[in-house]
């Protein structure tokens, strides 16, 4: 099956432009939603101990919608927790202390949890495209899929 690639950000509805002041004459275009996965392991596929640097790489301005993990052998060790980011401290996007990976099979979400600094990163990634990392806490046997779900290029700075 091909693919098709549009350089975006996609828009979709049937009523461009506002004529009016009821529903069917009220613009109702909304923004398409994307995303993006890769294979993670709690190994490392770099330098760092459990630090697994992905291809996903979001849009600048982009909004975040949710980021998880389709967990297909859990998060081994010690420590089984998660930090999500732009580079390779991996805590821009979610920490560890949110985001334990030890429990059963399937999908986990990550969360950005209590943090301004990180919400603010899910609301708008900036103003450079941005690479996706991820930092497990120790190397264990964890196997999964990392997807990062976001709309492009929404701008809400």
């Amino acid at each position: 099956m091909g693919t098709t690639t549009f350089t975006g950000p996609v828009k979709a509805g049937n009523v461009l432009n506002t004529t009016g002041t009821t529903v069917g004459t009220i613009a109702n275009v909304g923004f398409v939603v994307m995303s993006q996965s890769a294979p993670v392991a709690q190994a490392t596929n770099v330098a760092v101990a459990g630090l697994y640097k992905t291809n996903i790489v979001i849009p600048a301005g982009s909004q975040i919608l949710s980021v998880s993990v389709l967990k297909t052998t859990v998060w081994s060790g010690a420590a089984t927790t998660v930090n999500v980011g732009t580079n390779a401290t991996a805590t821009q996007i979610a920490v560890a202390a949110d985001n334990d990976l030890s429990t059963t099979l399937g999908i986990s979400a990550v969360i950005p949890g209590d943090s301004s600094a990180r919400s603010l990163v899910w609301k708008d990634v900036g103003v450079s495209d941005v690479q996706i990392y991820m930092l497990s806490t120790n190397t264990g046997t964890g196997v999964g899929v990392l997807t990062v779900t976001y709309v492009q290029a929404r701008d809400l700075t």
